[in-house]
């Protein structure tokens, strides 16, 4: 029998203009309940993910880093709730008729039994810093590209 870790937990699967998210309740007597829910990545959606997730007491979430469209999430939810980011190769579901549904479900059975390794990621500051140094070195090489002509008089 695996070791239950995270009796309440909610697994996403995040797209470009969507994130689909279900939240699974296990009781003590290991039955599991499902809530899926699906939000648009607009702003005040993304804030009433955030309400449905403390509504619902579910503090631990994993998704896995497709792209680029997870950082919002990441970066709205990390203050209040544990998120776990992994590498798609570790929540890979079994082939066949994939939905996104059956992904975020699937997500969610394997970290509440903690079987998802869990990506570093630097905290806030750091991050900030990193993209504060990243723009700072993009403005640099855009000047340096630019041709400057000087007239004389």
């Amino acid at each position: 029998m695996m070791r239950l870790v995270y009796p309440i937990c909610c697994g996403l699967d995040v797209h470009k203009n969507v994130i689909v998210a279900t939240i699974v309740t296990t009781g003590k007597d290991g039955i599991s309940e499902y809530n899926q829910k699906s939000f648009s990545t607009i702003n005040s959606d993304v804030q009433k993910f955030h309400d449905w997730l403390i509504e619902n007491n579910c503090y631990h979430v994993c998704m896995e880093s497709t792209g680029k469209y997870w950082i919002p999430i990441f970066n709205y939810l990390e203050g209040d709730i544990d998120v776990c980011l992994t590498h798609p190769k570790y929540v890979k579901a079994i082939k066949g008729k994939k939905t996104d549904k059956k992904d975020s479900k699937w997500i969610a059975d394997l970290y509440k039994f903690d079987l998802v390794r869990c990506s570093f990621i630097p905290p806030k500051d750091f991050r900030q810093l990193r993209e504060l140094a990243r723009y700072r070195f993009k403005l640099v090489c855009m000047k340096s590209s630019e041709k400057i002509e000087f007239k004389t008089a």
